[in-house]
Protein backbone atom coordinates (compact mmCIF):
# COMPACT_ATOMS: atom_id res chain seq x y z
CA UNK A 1 0.00 0.00 0.00
CA UNK A 2 1.30 3.40 -0.92
CA UNK A 3 1.76 6.17 1.76
CA UNK A 4 -1.04 8.31 0.32
CA UNK A 5 -3.34 5.32 0.47
CA UNK A 6 -2.35 4.47 3.92
CA UNK A 7 -2.74 8.09 5.24
CA UNK A 8 -6.33 7.87 3.09
CA UNK A 9 -7.15 4.80 4.99
CA UNK A 10 -6.31 5.90 8.21
CA UNK A 11 -8.32 9.24 7.43
CA UNK A 12 -11.31 7.49 6.43
CA UNK A 13 -10.89 5.47 10.28
CA UNK A 14 -10.63 8.56 11.73
CA UNK A 15 -13.82 10.12 9.93
CA UNK A 16 -15.80 6.42 10.95
CA UNK A 17 -15.12 6.97 14.47
CA UNK A 18 -15.79 10.77 14.87
CA UNK A 19 -19.44 9.61 13.55
CA UNK A 20 -19.61 6.76 15.52
CA UNK A 21 -18.57 8.92 18.64
CA UNK A 22 -21.20 11.47 17.44
CA UNK A 23 -23.61 9.12 17.03
CA UNK A 24 -23.43 7.55 20.58
CA UNK A 25 -23.84 11.13 21.38
CA UNK A 26 -26.86 12.10 19.90
CA UNK A 27 -28.60 8.42 20.81
CA UNK A 28 -28.25 8.28 24.35
CA UNK A 29 -29.43 12.04 24.66
CA UNK A 30 -32.57 11.29 22.50
CA UNK A 31 -32.95 7.47 23.86
CA UNK A 32 -33.22 9.44 27.70
CA UNK A 33 -35.58 11.95 26.61
CA UNK A 34 -37.85 9.91 24.46
CA UNK A 35 -37.81 7.09 27.89
CA UNK A 36 -38.88 10.10 30.19
CA UNK A 37 -41.84 10.37 28.14
CA UNK A 38 -42.85 6.90 27.51
CA UNK A 39 -42.45 6.69 31.14
CA UNK A 40 -44.60 9.47 32.14
CA UNK A 41 -47.95 8.77 33.68
CA UNK A 42 -51.28 9.54 32.49
CA UNK A 43 -52.68 11.07 35.67
CA UNK A 44 -51.15 12.82 38.56
CA UNK A 45 -52.76 14.24 41.88
CA UNK A 46 -54.78 16.84 40.27
CA UNK A 47 -57.08 13.60 38.58
CA UNK A 48 -57.55 12.18 42.29
CA UNK A 49 -55.40 9.86 41.58
CA UNK A 50 -52.86 8.41 44.58
CA UNK A 51 -50.85 5.05 43.25
CA UNK A 52 -49.35 4.70 46.30
CA UNK A 53 -53.21 4.04 48.12
CA UNK A 54 -53.71 1.53 45.28
CA UNK A 55 -50.35 0.03 45.35
CA UNK A 56 -50.94 -1.08 49.15
CA UNK A 57 -54.63 -2.35 48.69
CA UNK A 58 -53.68 -4.15 45.69
CA UNK A 59 -51.19 -6.03 47.36
CA UNK A 60 -53.41 -7.45 50.07
CA UNK A 61 -54.60 -9.60 47.49
CA UNK A 62 -51.92 -12.08 46.74
CA UNK A 63 -51.96 -15.11 43.91
CA UNK A 64 -50.63 -15.96 40.44
CA UNK A 65 -47.44 -13.98 38.95
CA UNK A 66 -46.20 -12.45 36.08
CA UNK A 67 -42.85 -14.02 34.35
CA UNK A 68 -40.40 -12.53 32.19
CA UNK A 69 -37.77 -14.29 29.70
CA UNK A 70 -35.47 -12.88 28.16
CA UNK A 71 -33.94 -14.67 25.01
CA UNK A 72 -30.83 -13.98 23.25
CA UNK A 73 -32.07 -13.29 20.12
CA UNK A 74 -33.81 -10.02 21.56
CA UNK A 75 -37.27 -11.76 22.35
CA UNK A 76 -39.05 -11.38 25.67
CA UNK A 77 -41.50 -13.72 26.81
CA UNK A 78 -44.02 -12.56 29.17
CA UNK A 79 -46.34 -15.28 30.85
CA UNK A 80 -49.28 -14.73 32.98
CA UNK A 81 -49.41 -17.89 35.42
CA UNK A 82 -52.58 -18.05 37.61
CA UNK A 83 -53.58 -21.52 36.83
CA UNK A 84 -55.98 -21.64 39.18
CA UNK A 85 -58.32 -18.42 38.03
CA UNK A 86 -57.78 -19.07 34.54
CA UNK A 87 -55.00 -16.27 34.62
CA UNK A 88 -56.91 -13.74 35.87
CA UNK A 89 -55.05 -10.34 37.38
CA UNK A 90 -54.93 -10.41 41.47
CA UNK A 91 -53.73 -7.67 43.01
CA UNK A 92 -50.30 -8.72 42.72
CA UNK A 93 -50.08 -9.98 39.21
CA UNK A 94 -50.83 -6.16 38.39
CA UNK A 95 -47.89 -5.01 40.70
CA UNK A 96 -45.79 -7.17 39.07
CA UNK A 97 -46.62 -6.31 36.09
CA UNK A 98 -46.01 -2.60 36.49
CA UNK A 99 -41.85 -4.12 37.41
CA UNK A 100 -41.93 -6.43 34.15
CA UNK A 101 -42.90 -3.43 31.80
CA UNK A 102 -40.10 -1.31 33.67
CA UNK A 103 -37.90 -3.99 33.37
CA UNK A 104 -38.91 -4.43 29.51
CA UNK A 105 -38.55 -0.44 29.47
CA UNK A 106 -34.39 -0.44 30.47
CA UNK A 107 -33.81 -3.48 28.02
CA UNK A 108 -31.19 -1.96 25.54
CA UNK A 109 -31.42 -5.59 23.59
CA UNK A 110 -34.86 -5.83 23.29
CA UNK A 111 -36.51 -6.37 20.01
CA UNK A 112 -39.76 -7.84 20.13
CA UNK A 113 -42.00 -8.91 22.87
CA UNK A 114 -44.89 -12.29 23.26
CA UNK A 115 -47.51 -11.71 25.96
CA UNK A 116 -49.19 -15.35 26.56
CA UNK A 117 -50.75 -17.73 29.52
CA UNK A 118 -49.79 -20.94 31.43
CA UNK A 119 -52.13 -23.39 31.05
CA UNK A 120 -53.35 -22.73 27.38
CA UNK A 121 -55.81 -19.96 28.20
CA UNK A 122 -54.66 -16.14 27.78
CA UNK A 123 -56.25 -13.89 30.76
CA UNK A 124 -60.00 -14.16 32.12
CA UNK A 125 -59.62 -10.57 33.32
CA UNK A 126 -59.21 -9.60 37.11
CA UNK A 127 -59.67 -11.72 39.91
CA UNK A 128 -63.43 -11.01 41.27
CA UNK A 129 -62.93 -11.15 44.66
CA UNK A 130 -59.86 -8.34 44.06
CA UNK A 131 -62.49 -6.50 42.11
CA UNK A 132 -65.21 -7.14 44.88
CA UNK A 133 -62.97 -5.22 47.90
CA UNK A 134 -62.13 -2.24 46.20
CA UNK A 135 -65.67 -2.03 44.71
CA UNK A 136 -65.95 1.54 45.64
CA UNK A 137 -65.77 4.53 43.61
CA UNK A 138 -62.67 6.20 44.49
CA UNK A 139 -60.33 2.62 44.75
CA UNK A 140 -61.89 1.72 41.54
CA UNK A 141 -61.08 5.14 39.53
CA UNK A 142 -57.44 4.29 41.25
CA UNK A 143 -57.14 0.61 40.19
CA UNK A 144 -57.99 1.94 36.48
CA UNK A 145 -55.86 4.68 36.38
CA UNK A 146 -53.15 2.00 37.41
CA UNK A 147 -53.48 -0.23 34.84
CA UNK A 148 -54.25 2.23 32.03
CA UNK A 149 -50.78 3.45 32.79
CA UNK A 150 -49.35 0.16 33.02
CA UNK A 151 -50.98 -0.84 29.62
CA UNK A 152 -49.88 2.37 28.11
CA UNK A 153 -46.35 1.96 28.68
CA UNK A 154 -46.61 -1.37 27.34
CA UNK A 155 -47.76 -0.53 24.49
CA UNK A 156 -45.00 2.33 23.92
CA UNK A 157 -42.31 0.16 24.47
CA UNK A 158 -39.87 -0.14 21.36
CA UNK A 159 -40.13 -3.68 21.06
CA UNK A 160 -42.71 -4.99 18.20
CA UNK A 161 -45.14 -6.93 20.56
CA UNK A 162 -47.37 -9.85 19.83
CA UNK A 163 -50.73 -11.18 22.09
CA UNK A 164 -50.38 -15.17 22.02
CA UNK A 165 -54.42 -15.78 22.53
CA UNK A 166 -54.91 -19.25 23.75
CA UNK A 167 -57.56 -20.23 25.18
CA UNK A 168 -59.87 -17.37 26.37
CA UNK A 169 -58.98 -13.80 27.00
CA UNK A 170 -61.81 -12.42 28.65
CA UNK A 171 -62.77 -8.36 29.63
CA UNK A 172 -59.10 -6.79 30.91
CA UNK A 173 -57.71 -10.37 29.30
CA UNK A 174 -59.26 -8.88 26.33
CA UNK A 175 -57.99 -5.26 26.99
CA UNK A 176 -54.32 -6.80 27.71
CA UNK A 177 -54.36 -8.06 23.74
CA UNK A 178 -55.05 -4.79 22.61
CA UNK A 179 -51.73 -2.89 23.98
CA UNK A 180 -50.35 -5.39 21.53
CA UNK A 181 -48.84 -4.36 17.95
CA UNK A 182 -50.40 -7.74 17.18
CA UNK A 183 -52.34 -10.55 17.90
CA UNK A 184 -52.16 -13.92 16.92
CA UNK A 185 -55.05 -16.82 18.15
CA UNK A 186 -54.78 -20.60 18.39
CA UNK A 187 -57.47 -22.78 17.27
CA UNK A 188 -60.87 -22.35 19.18
CA UNK A 189 -59.54 -19.43 21.28
CA UNK A 190 -61.66 -16.56 21.68
CA UNK A 191 -61.29 -12.65 22.48
CA UNK A 192 -64.58 -11.54 24.45
CA UNK A 193 -65.23 -7.93 25.66
CA UNK A 194 -67.89 -8.62 28.87
CA UNK A 195 -67.23 -5.91 30.47
CA UNK A 196 -71.41 -5.31 29.58
CA UNK A 197 -72.37 -7.81 31.58
CA UNK A 198 -70.69 -6.86 34.49
CA UNK A 199 -72.28 -3.74 34.60
CA UNK A 200 -69.36 -2.27 33.38
CA UNK A 201 -67.01 -0.71 30.11
CA UNK A 202 -63.48 -1.25 29.80
CA UNK A 203 -61.71 0.73 32.15
CA UNK A 204 -57.73 -0.13 31.29
CA UNK A 205 -58.01 1.52 27.93
CA UNK A 206 -59.47 -1.25 25.96
CA UNK A 207 -62.04 0.79 24.45
CA UNK A 208 -59.99 3.20 23.07
CA UNK A 209 -57.34 1.16 21.46
CA UNK A 210 -59.45 -1.24 20.10
CA UNK A 211 -61.64 1.72 18.38
CA UNK A 212 -57.72 2.27 16.25
CA UNK A 213 -58.12 -1.41 16.00
CA UNK A 214 -61.02 -2.09 14.09
CA UNK A 215 -62.71 1.32 13.94
CA UNK A 216 -65.97 2.94 16.10
CA UNK A 217 -68.67 0.56 14.19
CA UNK A 218 -66.82 -2.91 14.75
CA UNK A 219 -65.72 -1.52 18.34
CA UNK A 220 -69.51 -0.81 19.21
CA UNK A 221 -70.64 -4.29 18.36
CA UNK A 222 -68.10 -6.38 19.96
CA UNK A 223 -68.69 -4.11 23.22
CA UNK A 224 -72.35 -3.79 23.11
CA UNK A 225 -72.38 -7.02 22.12
CA UNK A 226 -70.36 -8.87 24.38
CA UNK A 227 -69.83 -12.26 22.16
CA UNK A 228 -67.22 -13.71 21.61
CA UNK A 229 -64.60 -13.60 18.56
CA UNK A 230 -63.32 -16.32 17.30
CA UNK A 231 -59.95 -16.69 14.96
CA UNK A 232 -62.08 -16.33 11.88
CA UNK A 233 -64.27 -13.25 12.68
CA UNK A 234 -61.30 -11.31 14.29
CA UNK A 235 -59.01 -12.06 11.43
CA UNK A 236 -61.88 -10.71 9.38
CA UNK A 237 -61.89 -7.24 11.74
CA UNK A 238 -58.57 -6.79 11.64
CA UNK A 239 -58.04 -7.71 15.48
CA UNK A 240 -55.85 -10.60 14.53
CA UNK A 241 -53.30 -11.24 12.10
CA UNK A 242 -53.63 -14.54 11.87
CA UNK A 243 -54.77 -18.24 13.35
CA UNK A 244 -51.86 -20.98 14.01
CA UNK A 245 -51.87 -24.11 13.15
CA UNK A 246 -51.77 -25.57 16.70
CA UNK A 247 -52.97 -24.89 20.27
CA UNK A 248 -50.86 -26.84 22.12
CA UNK A 249 -48.79 -24.21 24.38
CA UNK A 250 -45.17 -25.12 23.19
CA UNK A 251 -45.81 -25.10 19.77
CA UNK A 252 -48.32 -22.47 19.33
CA UNK A 253 -45.29 -20.04 21.08
CA UNK A 254 -42.73 -21.26 18.89
CA UNK A 255 -44.98 -20.69 15.74
CA UNK A 256 -45.43 -17.16 17.19
CA UNK A 257 -41.41 -17.00 17.97
CA UNK A 258 -41.35 -17.63 14.33
CA UNK A 259 -43.92 -14.88 13.12
CA UNK A 260 -42.39 -12.32 15.16
CA UNK A 261 -39.25 -13.33 14.06
CA UNK A 262 -39.75 -11.80 10.39
CA UNK A 263 -40.38 -8.25 11.82
CA UNK A 264 -37.61 -8.84 14.41
CA UNK A 265 -34.65 -9.67 11.73
CA UNK A 266 -31.70 -7.21 11.80
CA UNK A 267 -30.06 -4.84 15.17
CA UNK A 268 -31.79 -3.77 17.72
CA UNK A 269 -31.52 -0.07 17.17
CA UNK A 270 -33.25 -0.05 14.05
CA UNK A 271 -36.08 -2.56 15.00
CA UNK A 272 -36.47 0.11 17.73
CA UNK A 273 -36.29 3.21 16.11
CA UNK A 274 -39.39 1.50 13.39
CA UNK A 275 -41.32 0.83 16.46
CA UNK A 276 -40.90 4.76 18.06
CA UNK A 277 -41.57 6.55 14.93
CA UNK A 278 -45.13 4.18 14.39
CA UNK A 279 -45.92 5.09 18.04
CA UNK A 280 -45.31 8.80 17.36
CA UNK A 281 -47.38 8.77 14.04
CA UNK A 282 -49.85 6.83 15.81
CA UNK A 283 -50.10 9.26 19.07
CA UNK A 284 -49.25 12.90 18.24
CA UNK A 285 -50.40 15.29 16.27
CA UNK A 286 -48.61 15.61 13.00
CA UNK A 287 -46.07 18.25 13.38
CA UNK A 288 -45.16 16.62 16.62
CA UNK A 289 -45.29 13.19 14.58
CA UNK A 290 -42.54 14.66 12.54
CA UNK A 291 -40.41 16.28 15.15
CA UNK A 292 -40.35 12.62 16.96
CA UNK A 293 -39.57 10.93 13.86
CA UNK A 294 -36.35 13.20 12.93
CA UNK A 295 -34.97 12.96 16.53
CA UNK A 296 -35.14 8.69 15.74
CA UNK A 297 -33.74 9.42 12.33
CA UNK A 298 -30.45 11.15 14.02
CA UNK A 299 -30.66 8.29 16.69
CA UNK A 300 -29.32 5.89 13.46
CA UNK A 301 -28.47 8.13 10.79
CA UNK A 302 -23.95 7.85 10.85
CA UNK A 303 -25.06 4.40 13.43
CA UNK A 304 -23.28 1.26 13.18
CA UNK A 305 -26.07 -0.21 11.50
CA UNK A 306 -26.35 2.40 8.56
CA UNK A 307 -22.24 2.49 8.13
CA UNK A 308 -22.30 -1.33 7.73
CA UNK A 309 -24.92 -1.36 5.16
CA UNK A 310 -22.91 2.05 3.42
CA UNK A 311 -19.95 -0.60 3.56
CA UNK A 312 -21.08 -3.34 2.19
CA UNK A 313 -23.04 -1.05 -0.50
CA UNK A 314 -26.25 -2.27 -0.03
CA UNK A 315 -28.67 -2.81 -3.12
CA UNK A 316 -32.24 -3.25 -2.85
CA UNK A 317 -33.92 -5.48 -5.84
Amino acid sequence: MTVEKLKATQGLGSITKMAVFLWKNIFHTTKGRMLQQKRASLYNGAHGYDEELIKKKLQQFAGGSVNLSKEHSGIGILTLNNSRLMNAFTGTMMLELQERVTELENWKDGKGLIICGAGNTFCSGSDLNAVKAISNSQDGMNMCMFMQNILTRLMRLPLISIALVQGKALGGGAELTTACDFRLMTPGSEIRFVHKHMGLVPGWGGAARLVQIVGSRAALQLLSGARGVDPERALHLGLSEGTLSSSDETESLEEARAWLSQYTEGPASVIRAVKMVVTAGRELPLEAALRTEKDVFGTVWGGPANLEALARRQKHK
